[in-house]
């Protein structure tokens, strides 16, 4: 027997309940959701030092191994000034990066700029970048040139 569209009378004369969900299972999906969307916030605050101390650290790599790679190309040196007080770091006479306002910018063994030399190597030197507990060296090497990113906790 077929049955007759919602809403219509059936033989008996009852009548058929309209497709949809209850209140209680709209009440349920919403509490199952709110405390993921609670979980995943919570998750994420404890991680927003650590990752704006990495991606700040990239920034400065990426920066350094541009200027590298410039002094190499160009047969002639690059200076990067890094100014800790300002937050910023300019590659030769670039616009300043400017690093996250709630870093802590130092400086390890060197005193203000990191020089590349046409051959590749370099001055030398560390940035340490510090958000809170967490904090990222990025180091030139003297010899080479090579910039590594280094995490510490």
């Amino acid at each position: 027997m077929i049955s007759p569209p919602d809403g219509i009378s059936r033989p008996d004369g009852s009548r058929r309940n309209a497709a949809g969900f209850t209140l209680l299972e709209i009440l349920v999906v919403l509490a199952v959701l709110g405390l993921m969307a609670a979980l995943v916030a919570a998750r994420e605050s404890g991680r927003r030092p650590a990752l704006e101390a990495r991606a700040a650290a990239l920034t400065v790599a990426q920066a350094l191994r541009t200027a590298r790679g410039r002094a190499i190309a160009s047969d002639r040196s690059v200076l990067v000034s890094v100014n800790p007080e300002r937050r910023s770091l300019r590659v030769g006479e670039d616009r300043p990066l400017l690093l996250g306002p709630s870093l802590t910018v130092t400086l390890v063994g060197v005193s203000g700029t990191i020089r590349f030399a046409a051959d590749g190597s370099s001055s030398g030197g560390a940035i340490d970048l510090r958000d809170g507990a967490q904090h990222v060296l990025v180091g030139v090497d003297w010899l080479t040139g090579r910039v590594s990113v280094g995490t510490s906790h």
